[in-house]
């Protein structure tokens, strides 16, 4: 039976094909949590605008419920722009973790 040598190339082609295909996987699973809301807040009383810019995120509105992408901003940073534009905020939740109440009536400060 014949032996098959592999050139040192064929190593660099496999690895590369790797790589390749690791960020292909990791690029689609990036896409598909950034395609969805990255905040959700719930408005004491409902948004008079459905849709509106705060601190350079645009905030879907269905009565009080909103949600948004993710910005550059920290968290109560970004509540308070909310809170600004669309009146108090009852919670607020960014990547899952919610602002505790401490941090909410900082949020519900701004003028």
């Amino acid at each position: 039976m014949p032996e098959f040598k592999l050139s040192p190339r064929s190593n660099s082609l496999s690895l590369a094909s790797a790589v390749l295909v690791g960020s292909l996987a990791f690029g689609s699973a990036a896409a598909s949590a950034a395609g969805g809301p990255y905040y959700r807040a719930e408005l004491a009383s409902p948004a008079s605008d459905a849709r509106f810019v705060a601190r350079d995120v645009v905030w879907a509105c269905k009565g009080a419920s909103c949600i948004a992408g993710q910005g550059t901003s920290r968290p109560l940073i970004m509540c308070s722009a909310l809170a600004k534009a669309a009146g108090p905020v009852a919670s607020f939740t960014a990547g899952g973790k919610a602002l505790d109440a401490d941090e909410l009536a900082r949020c519900n400060a701004v003028k």
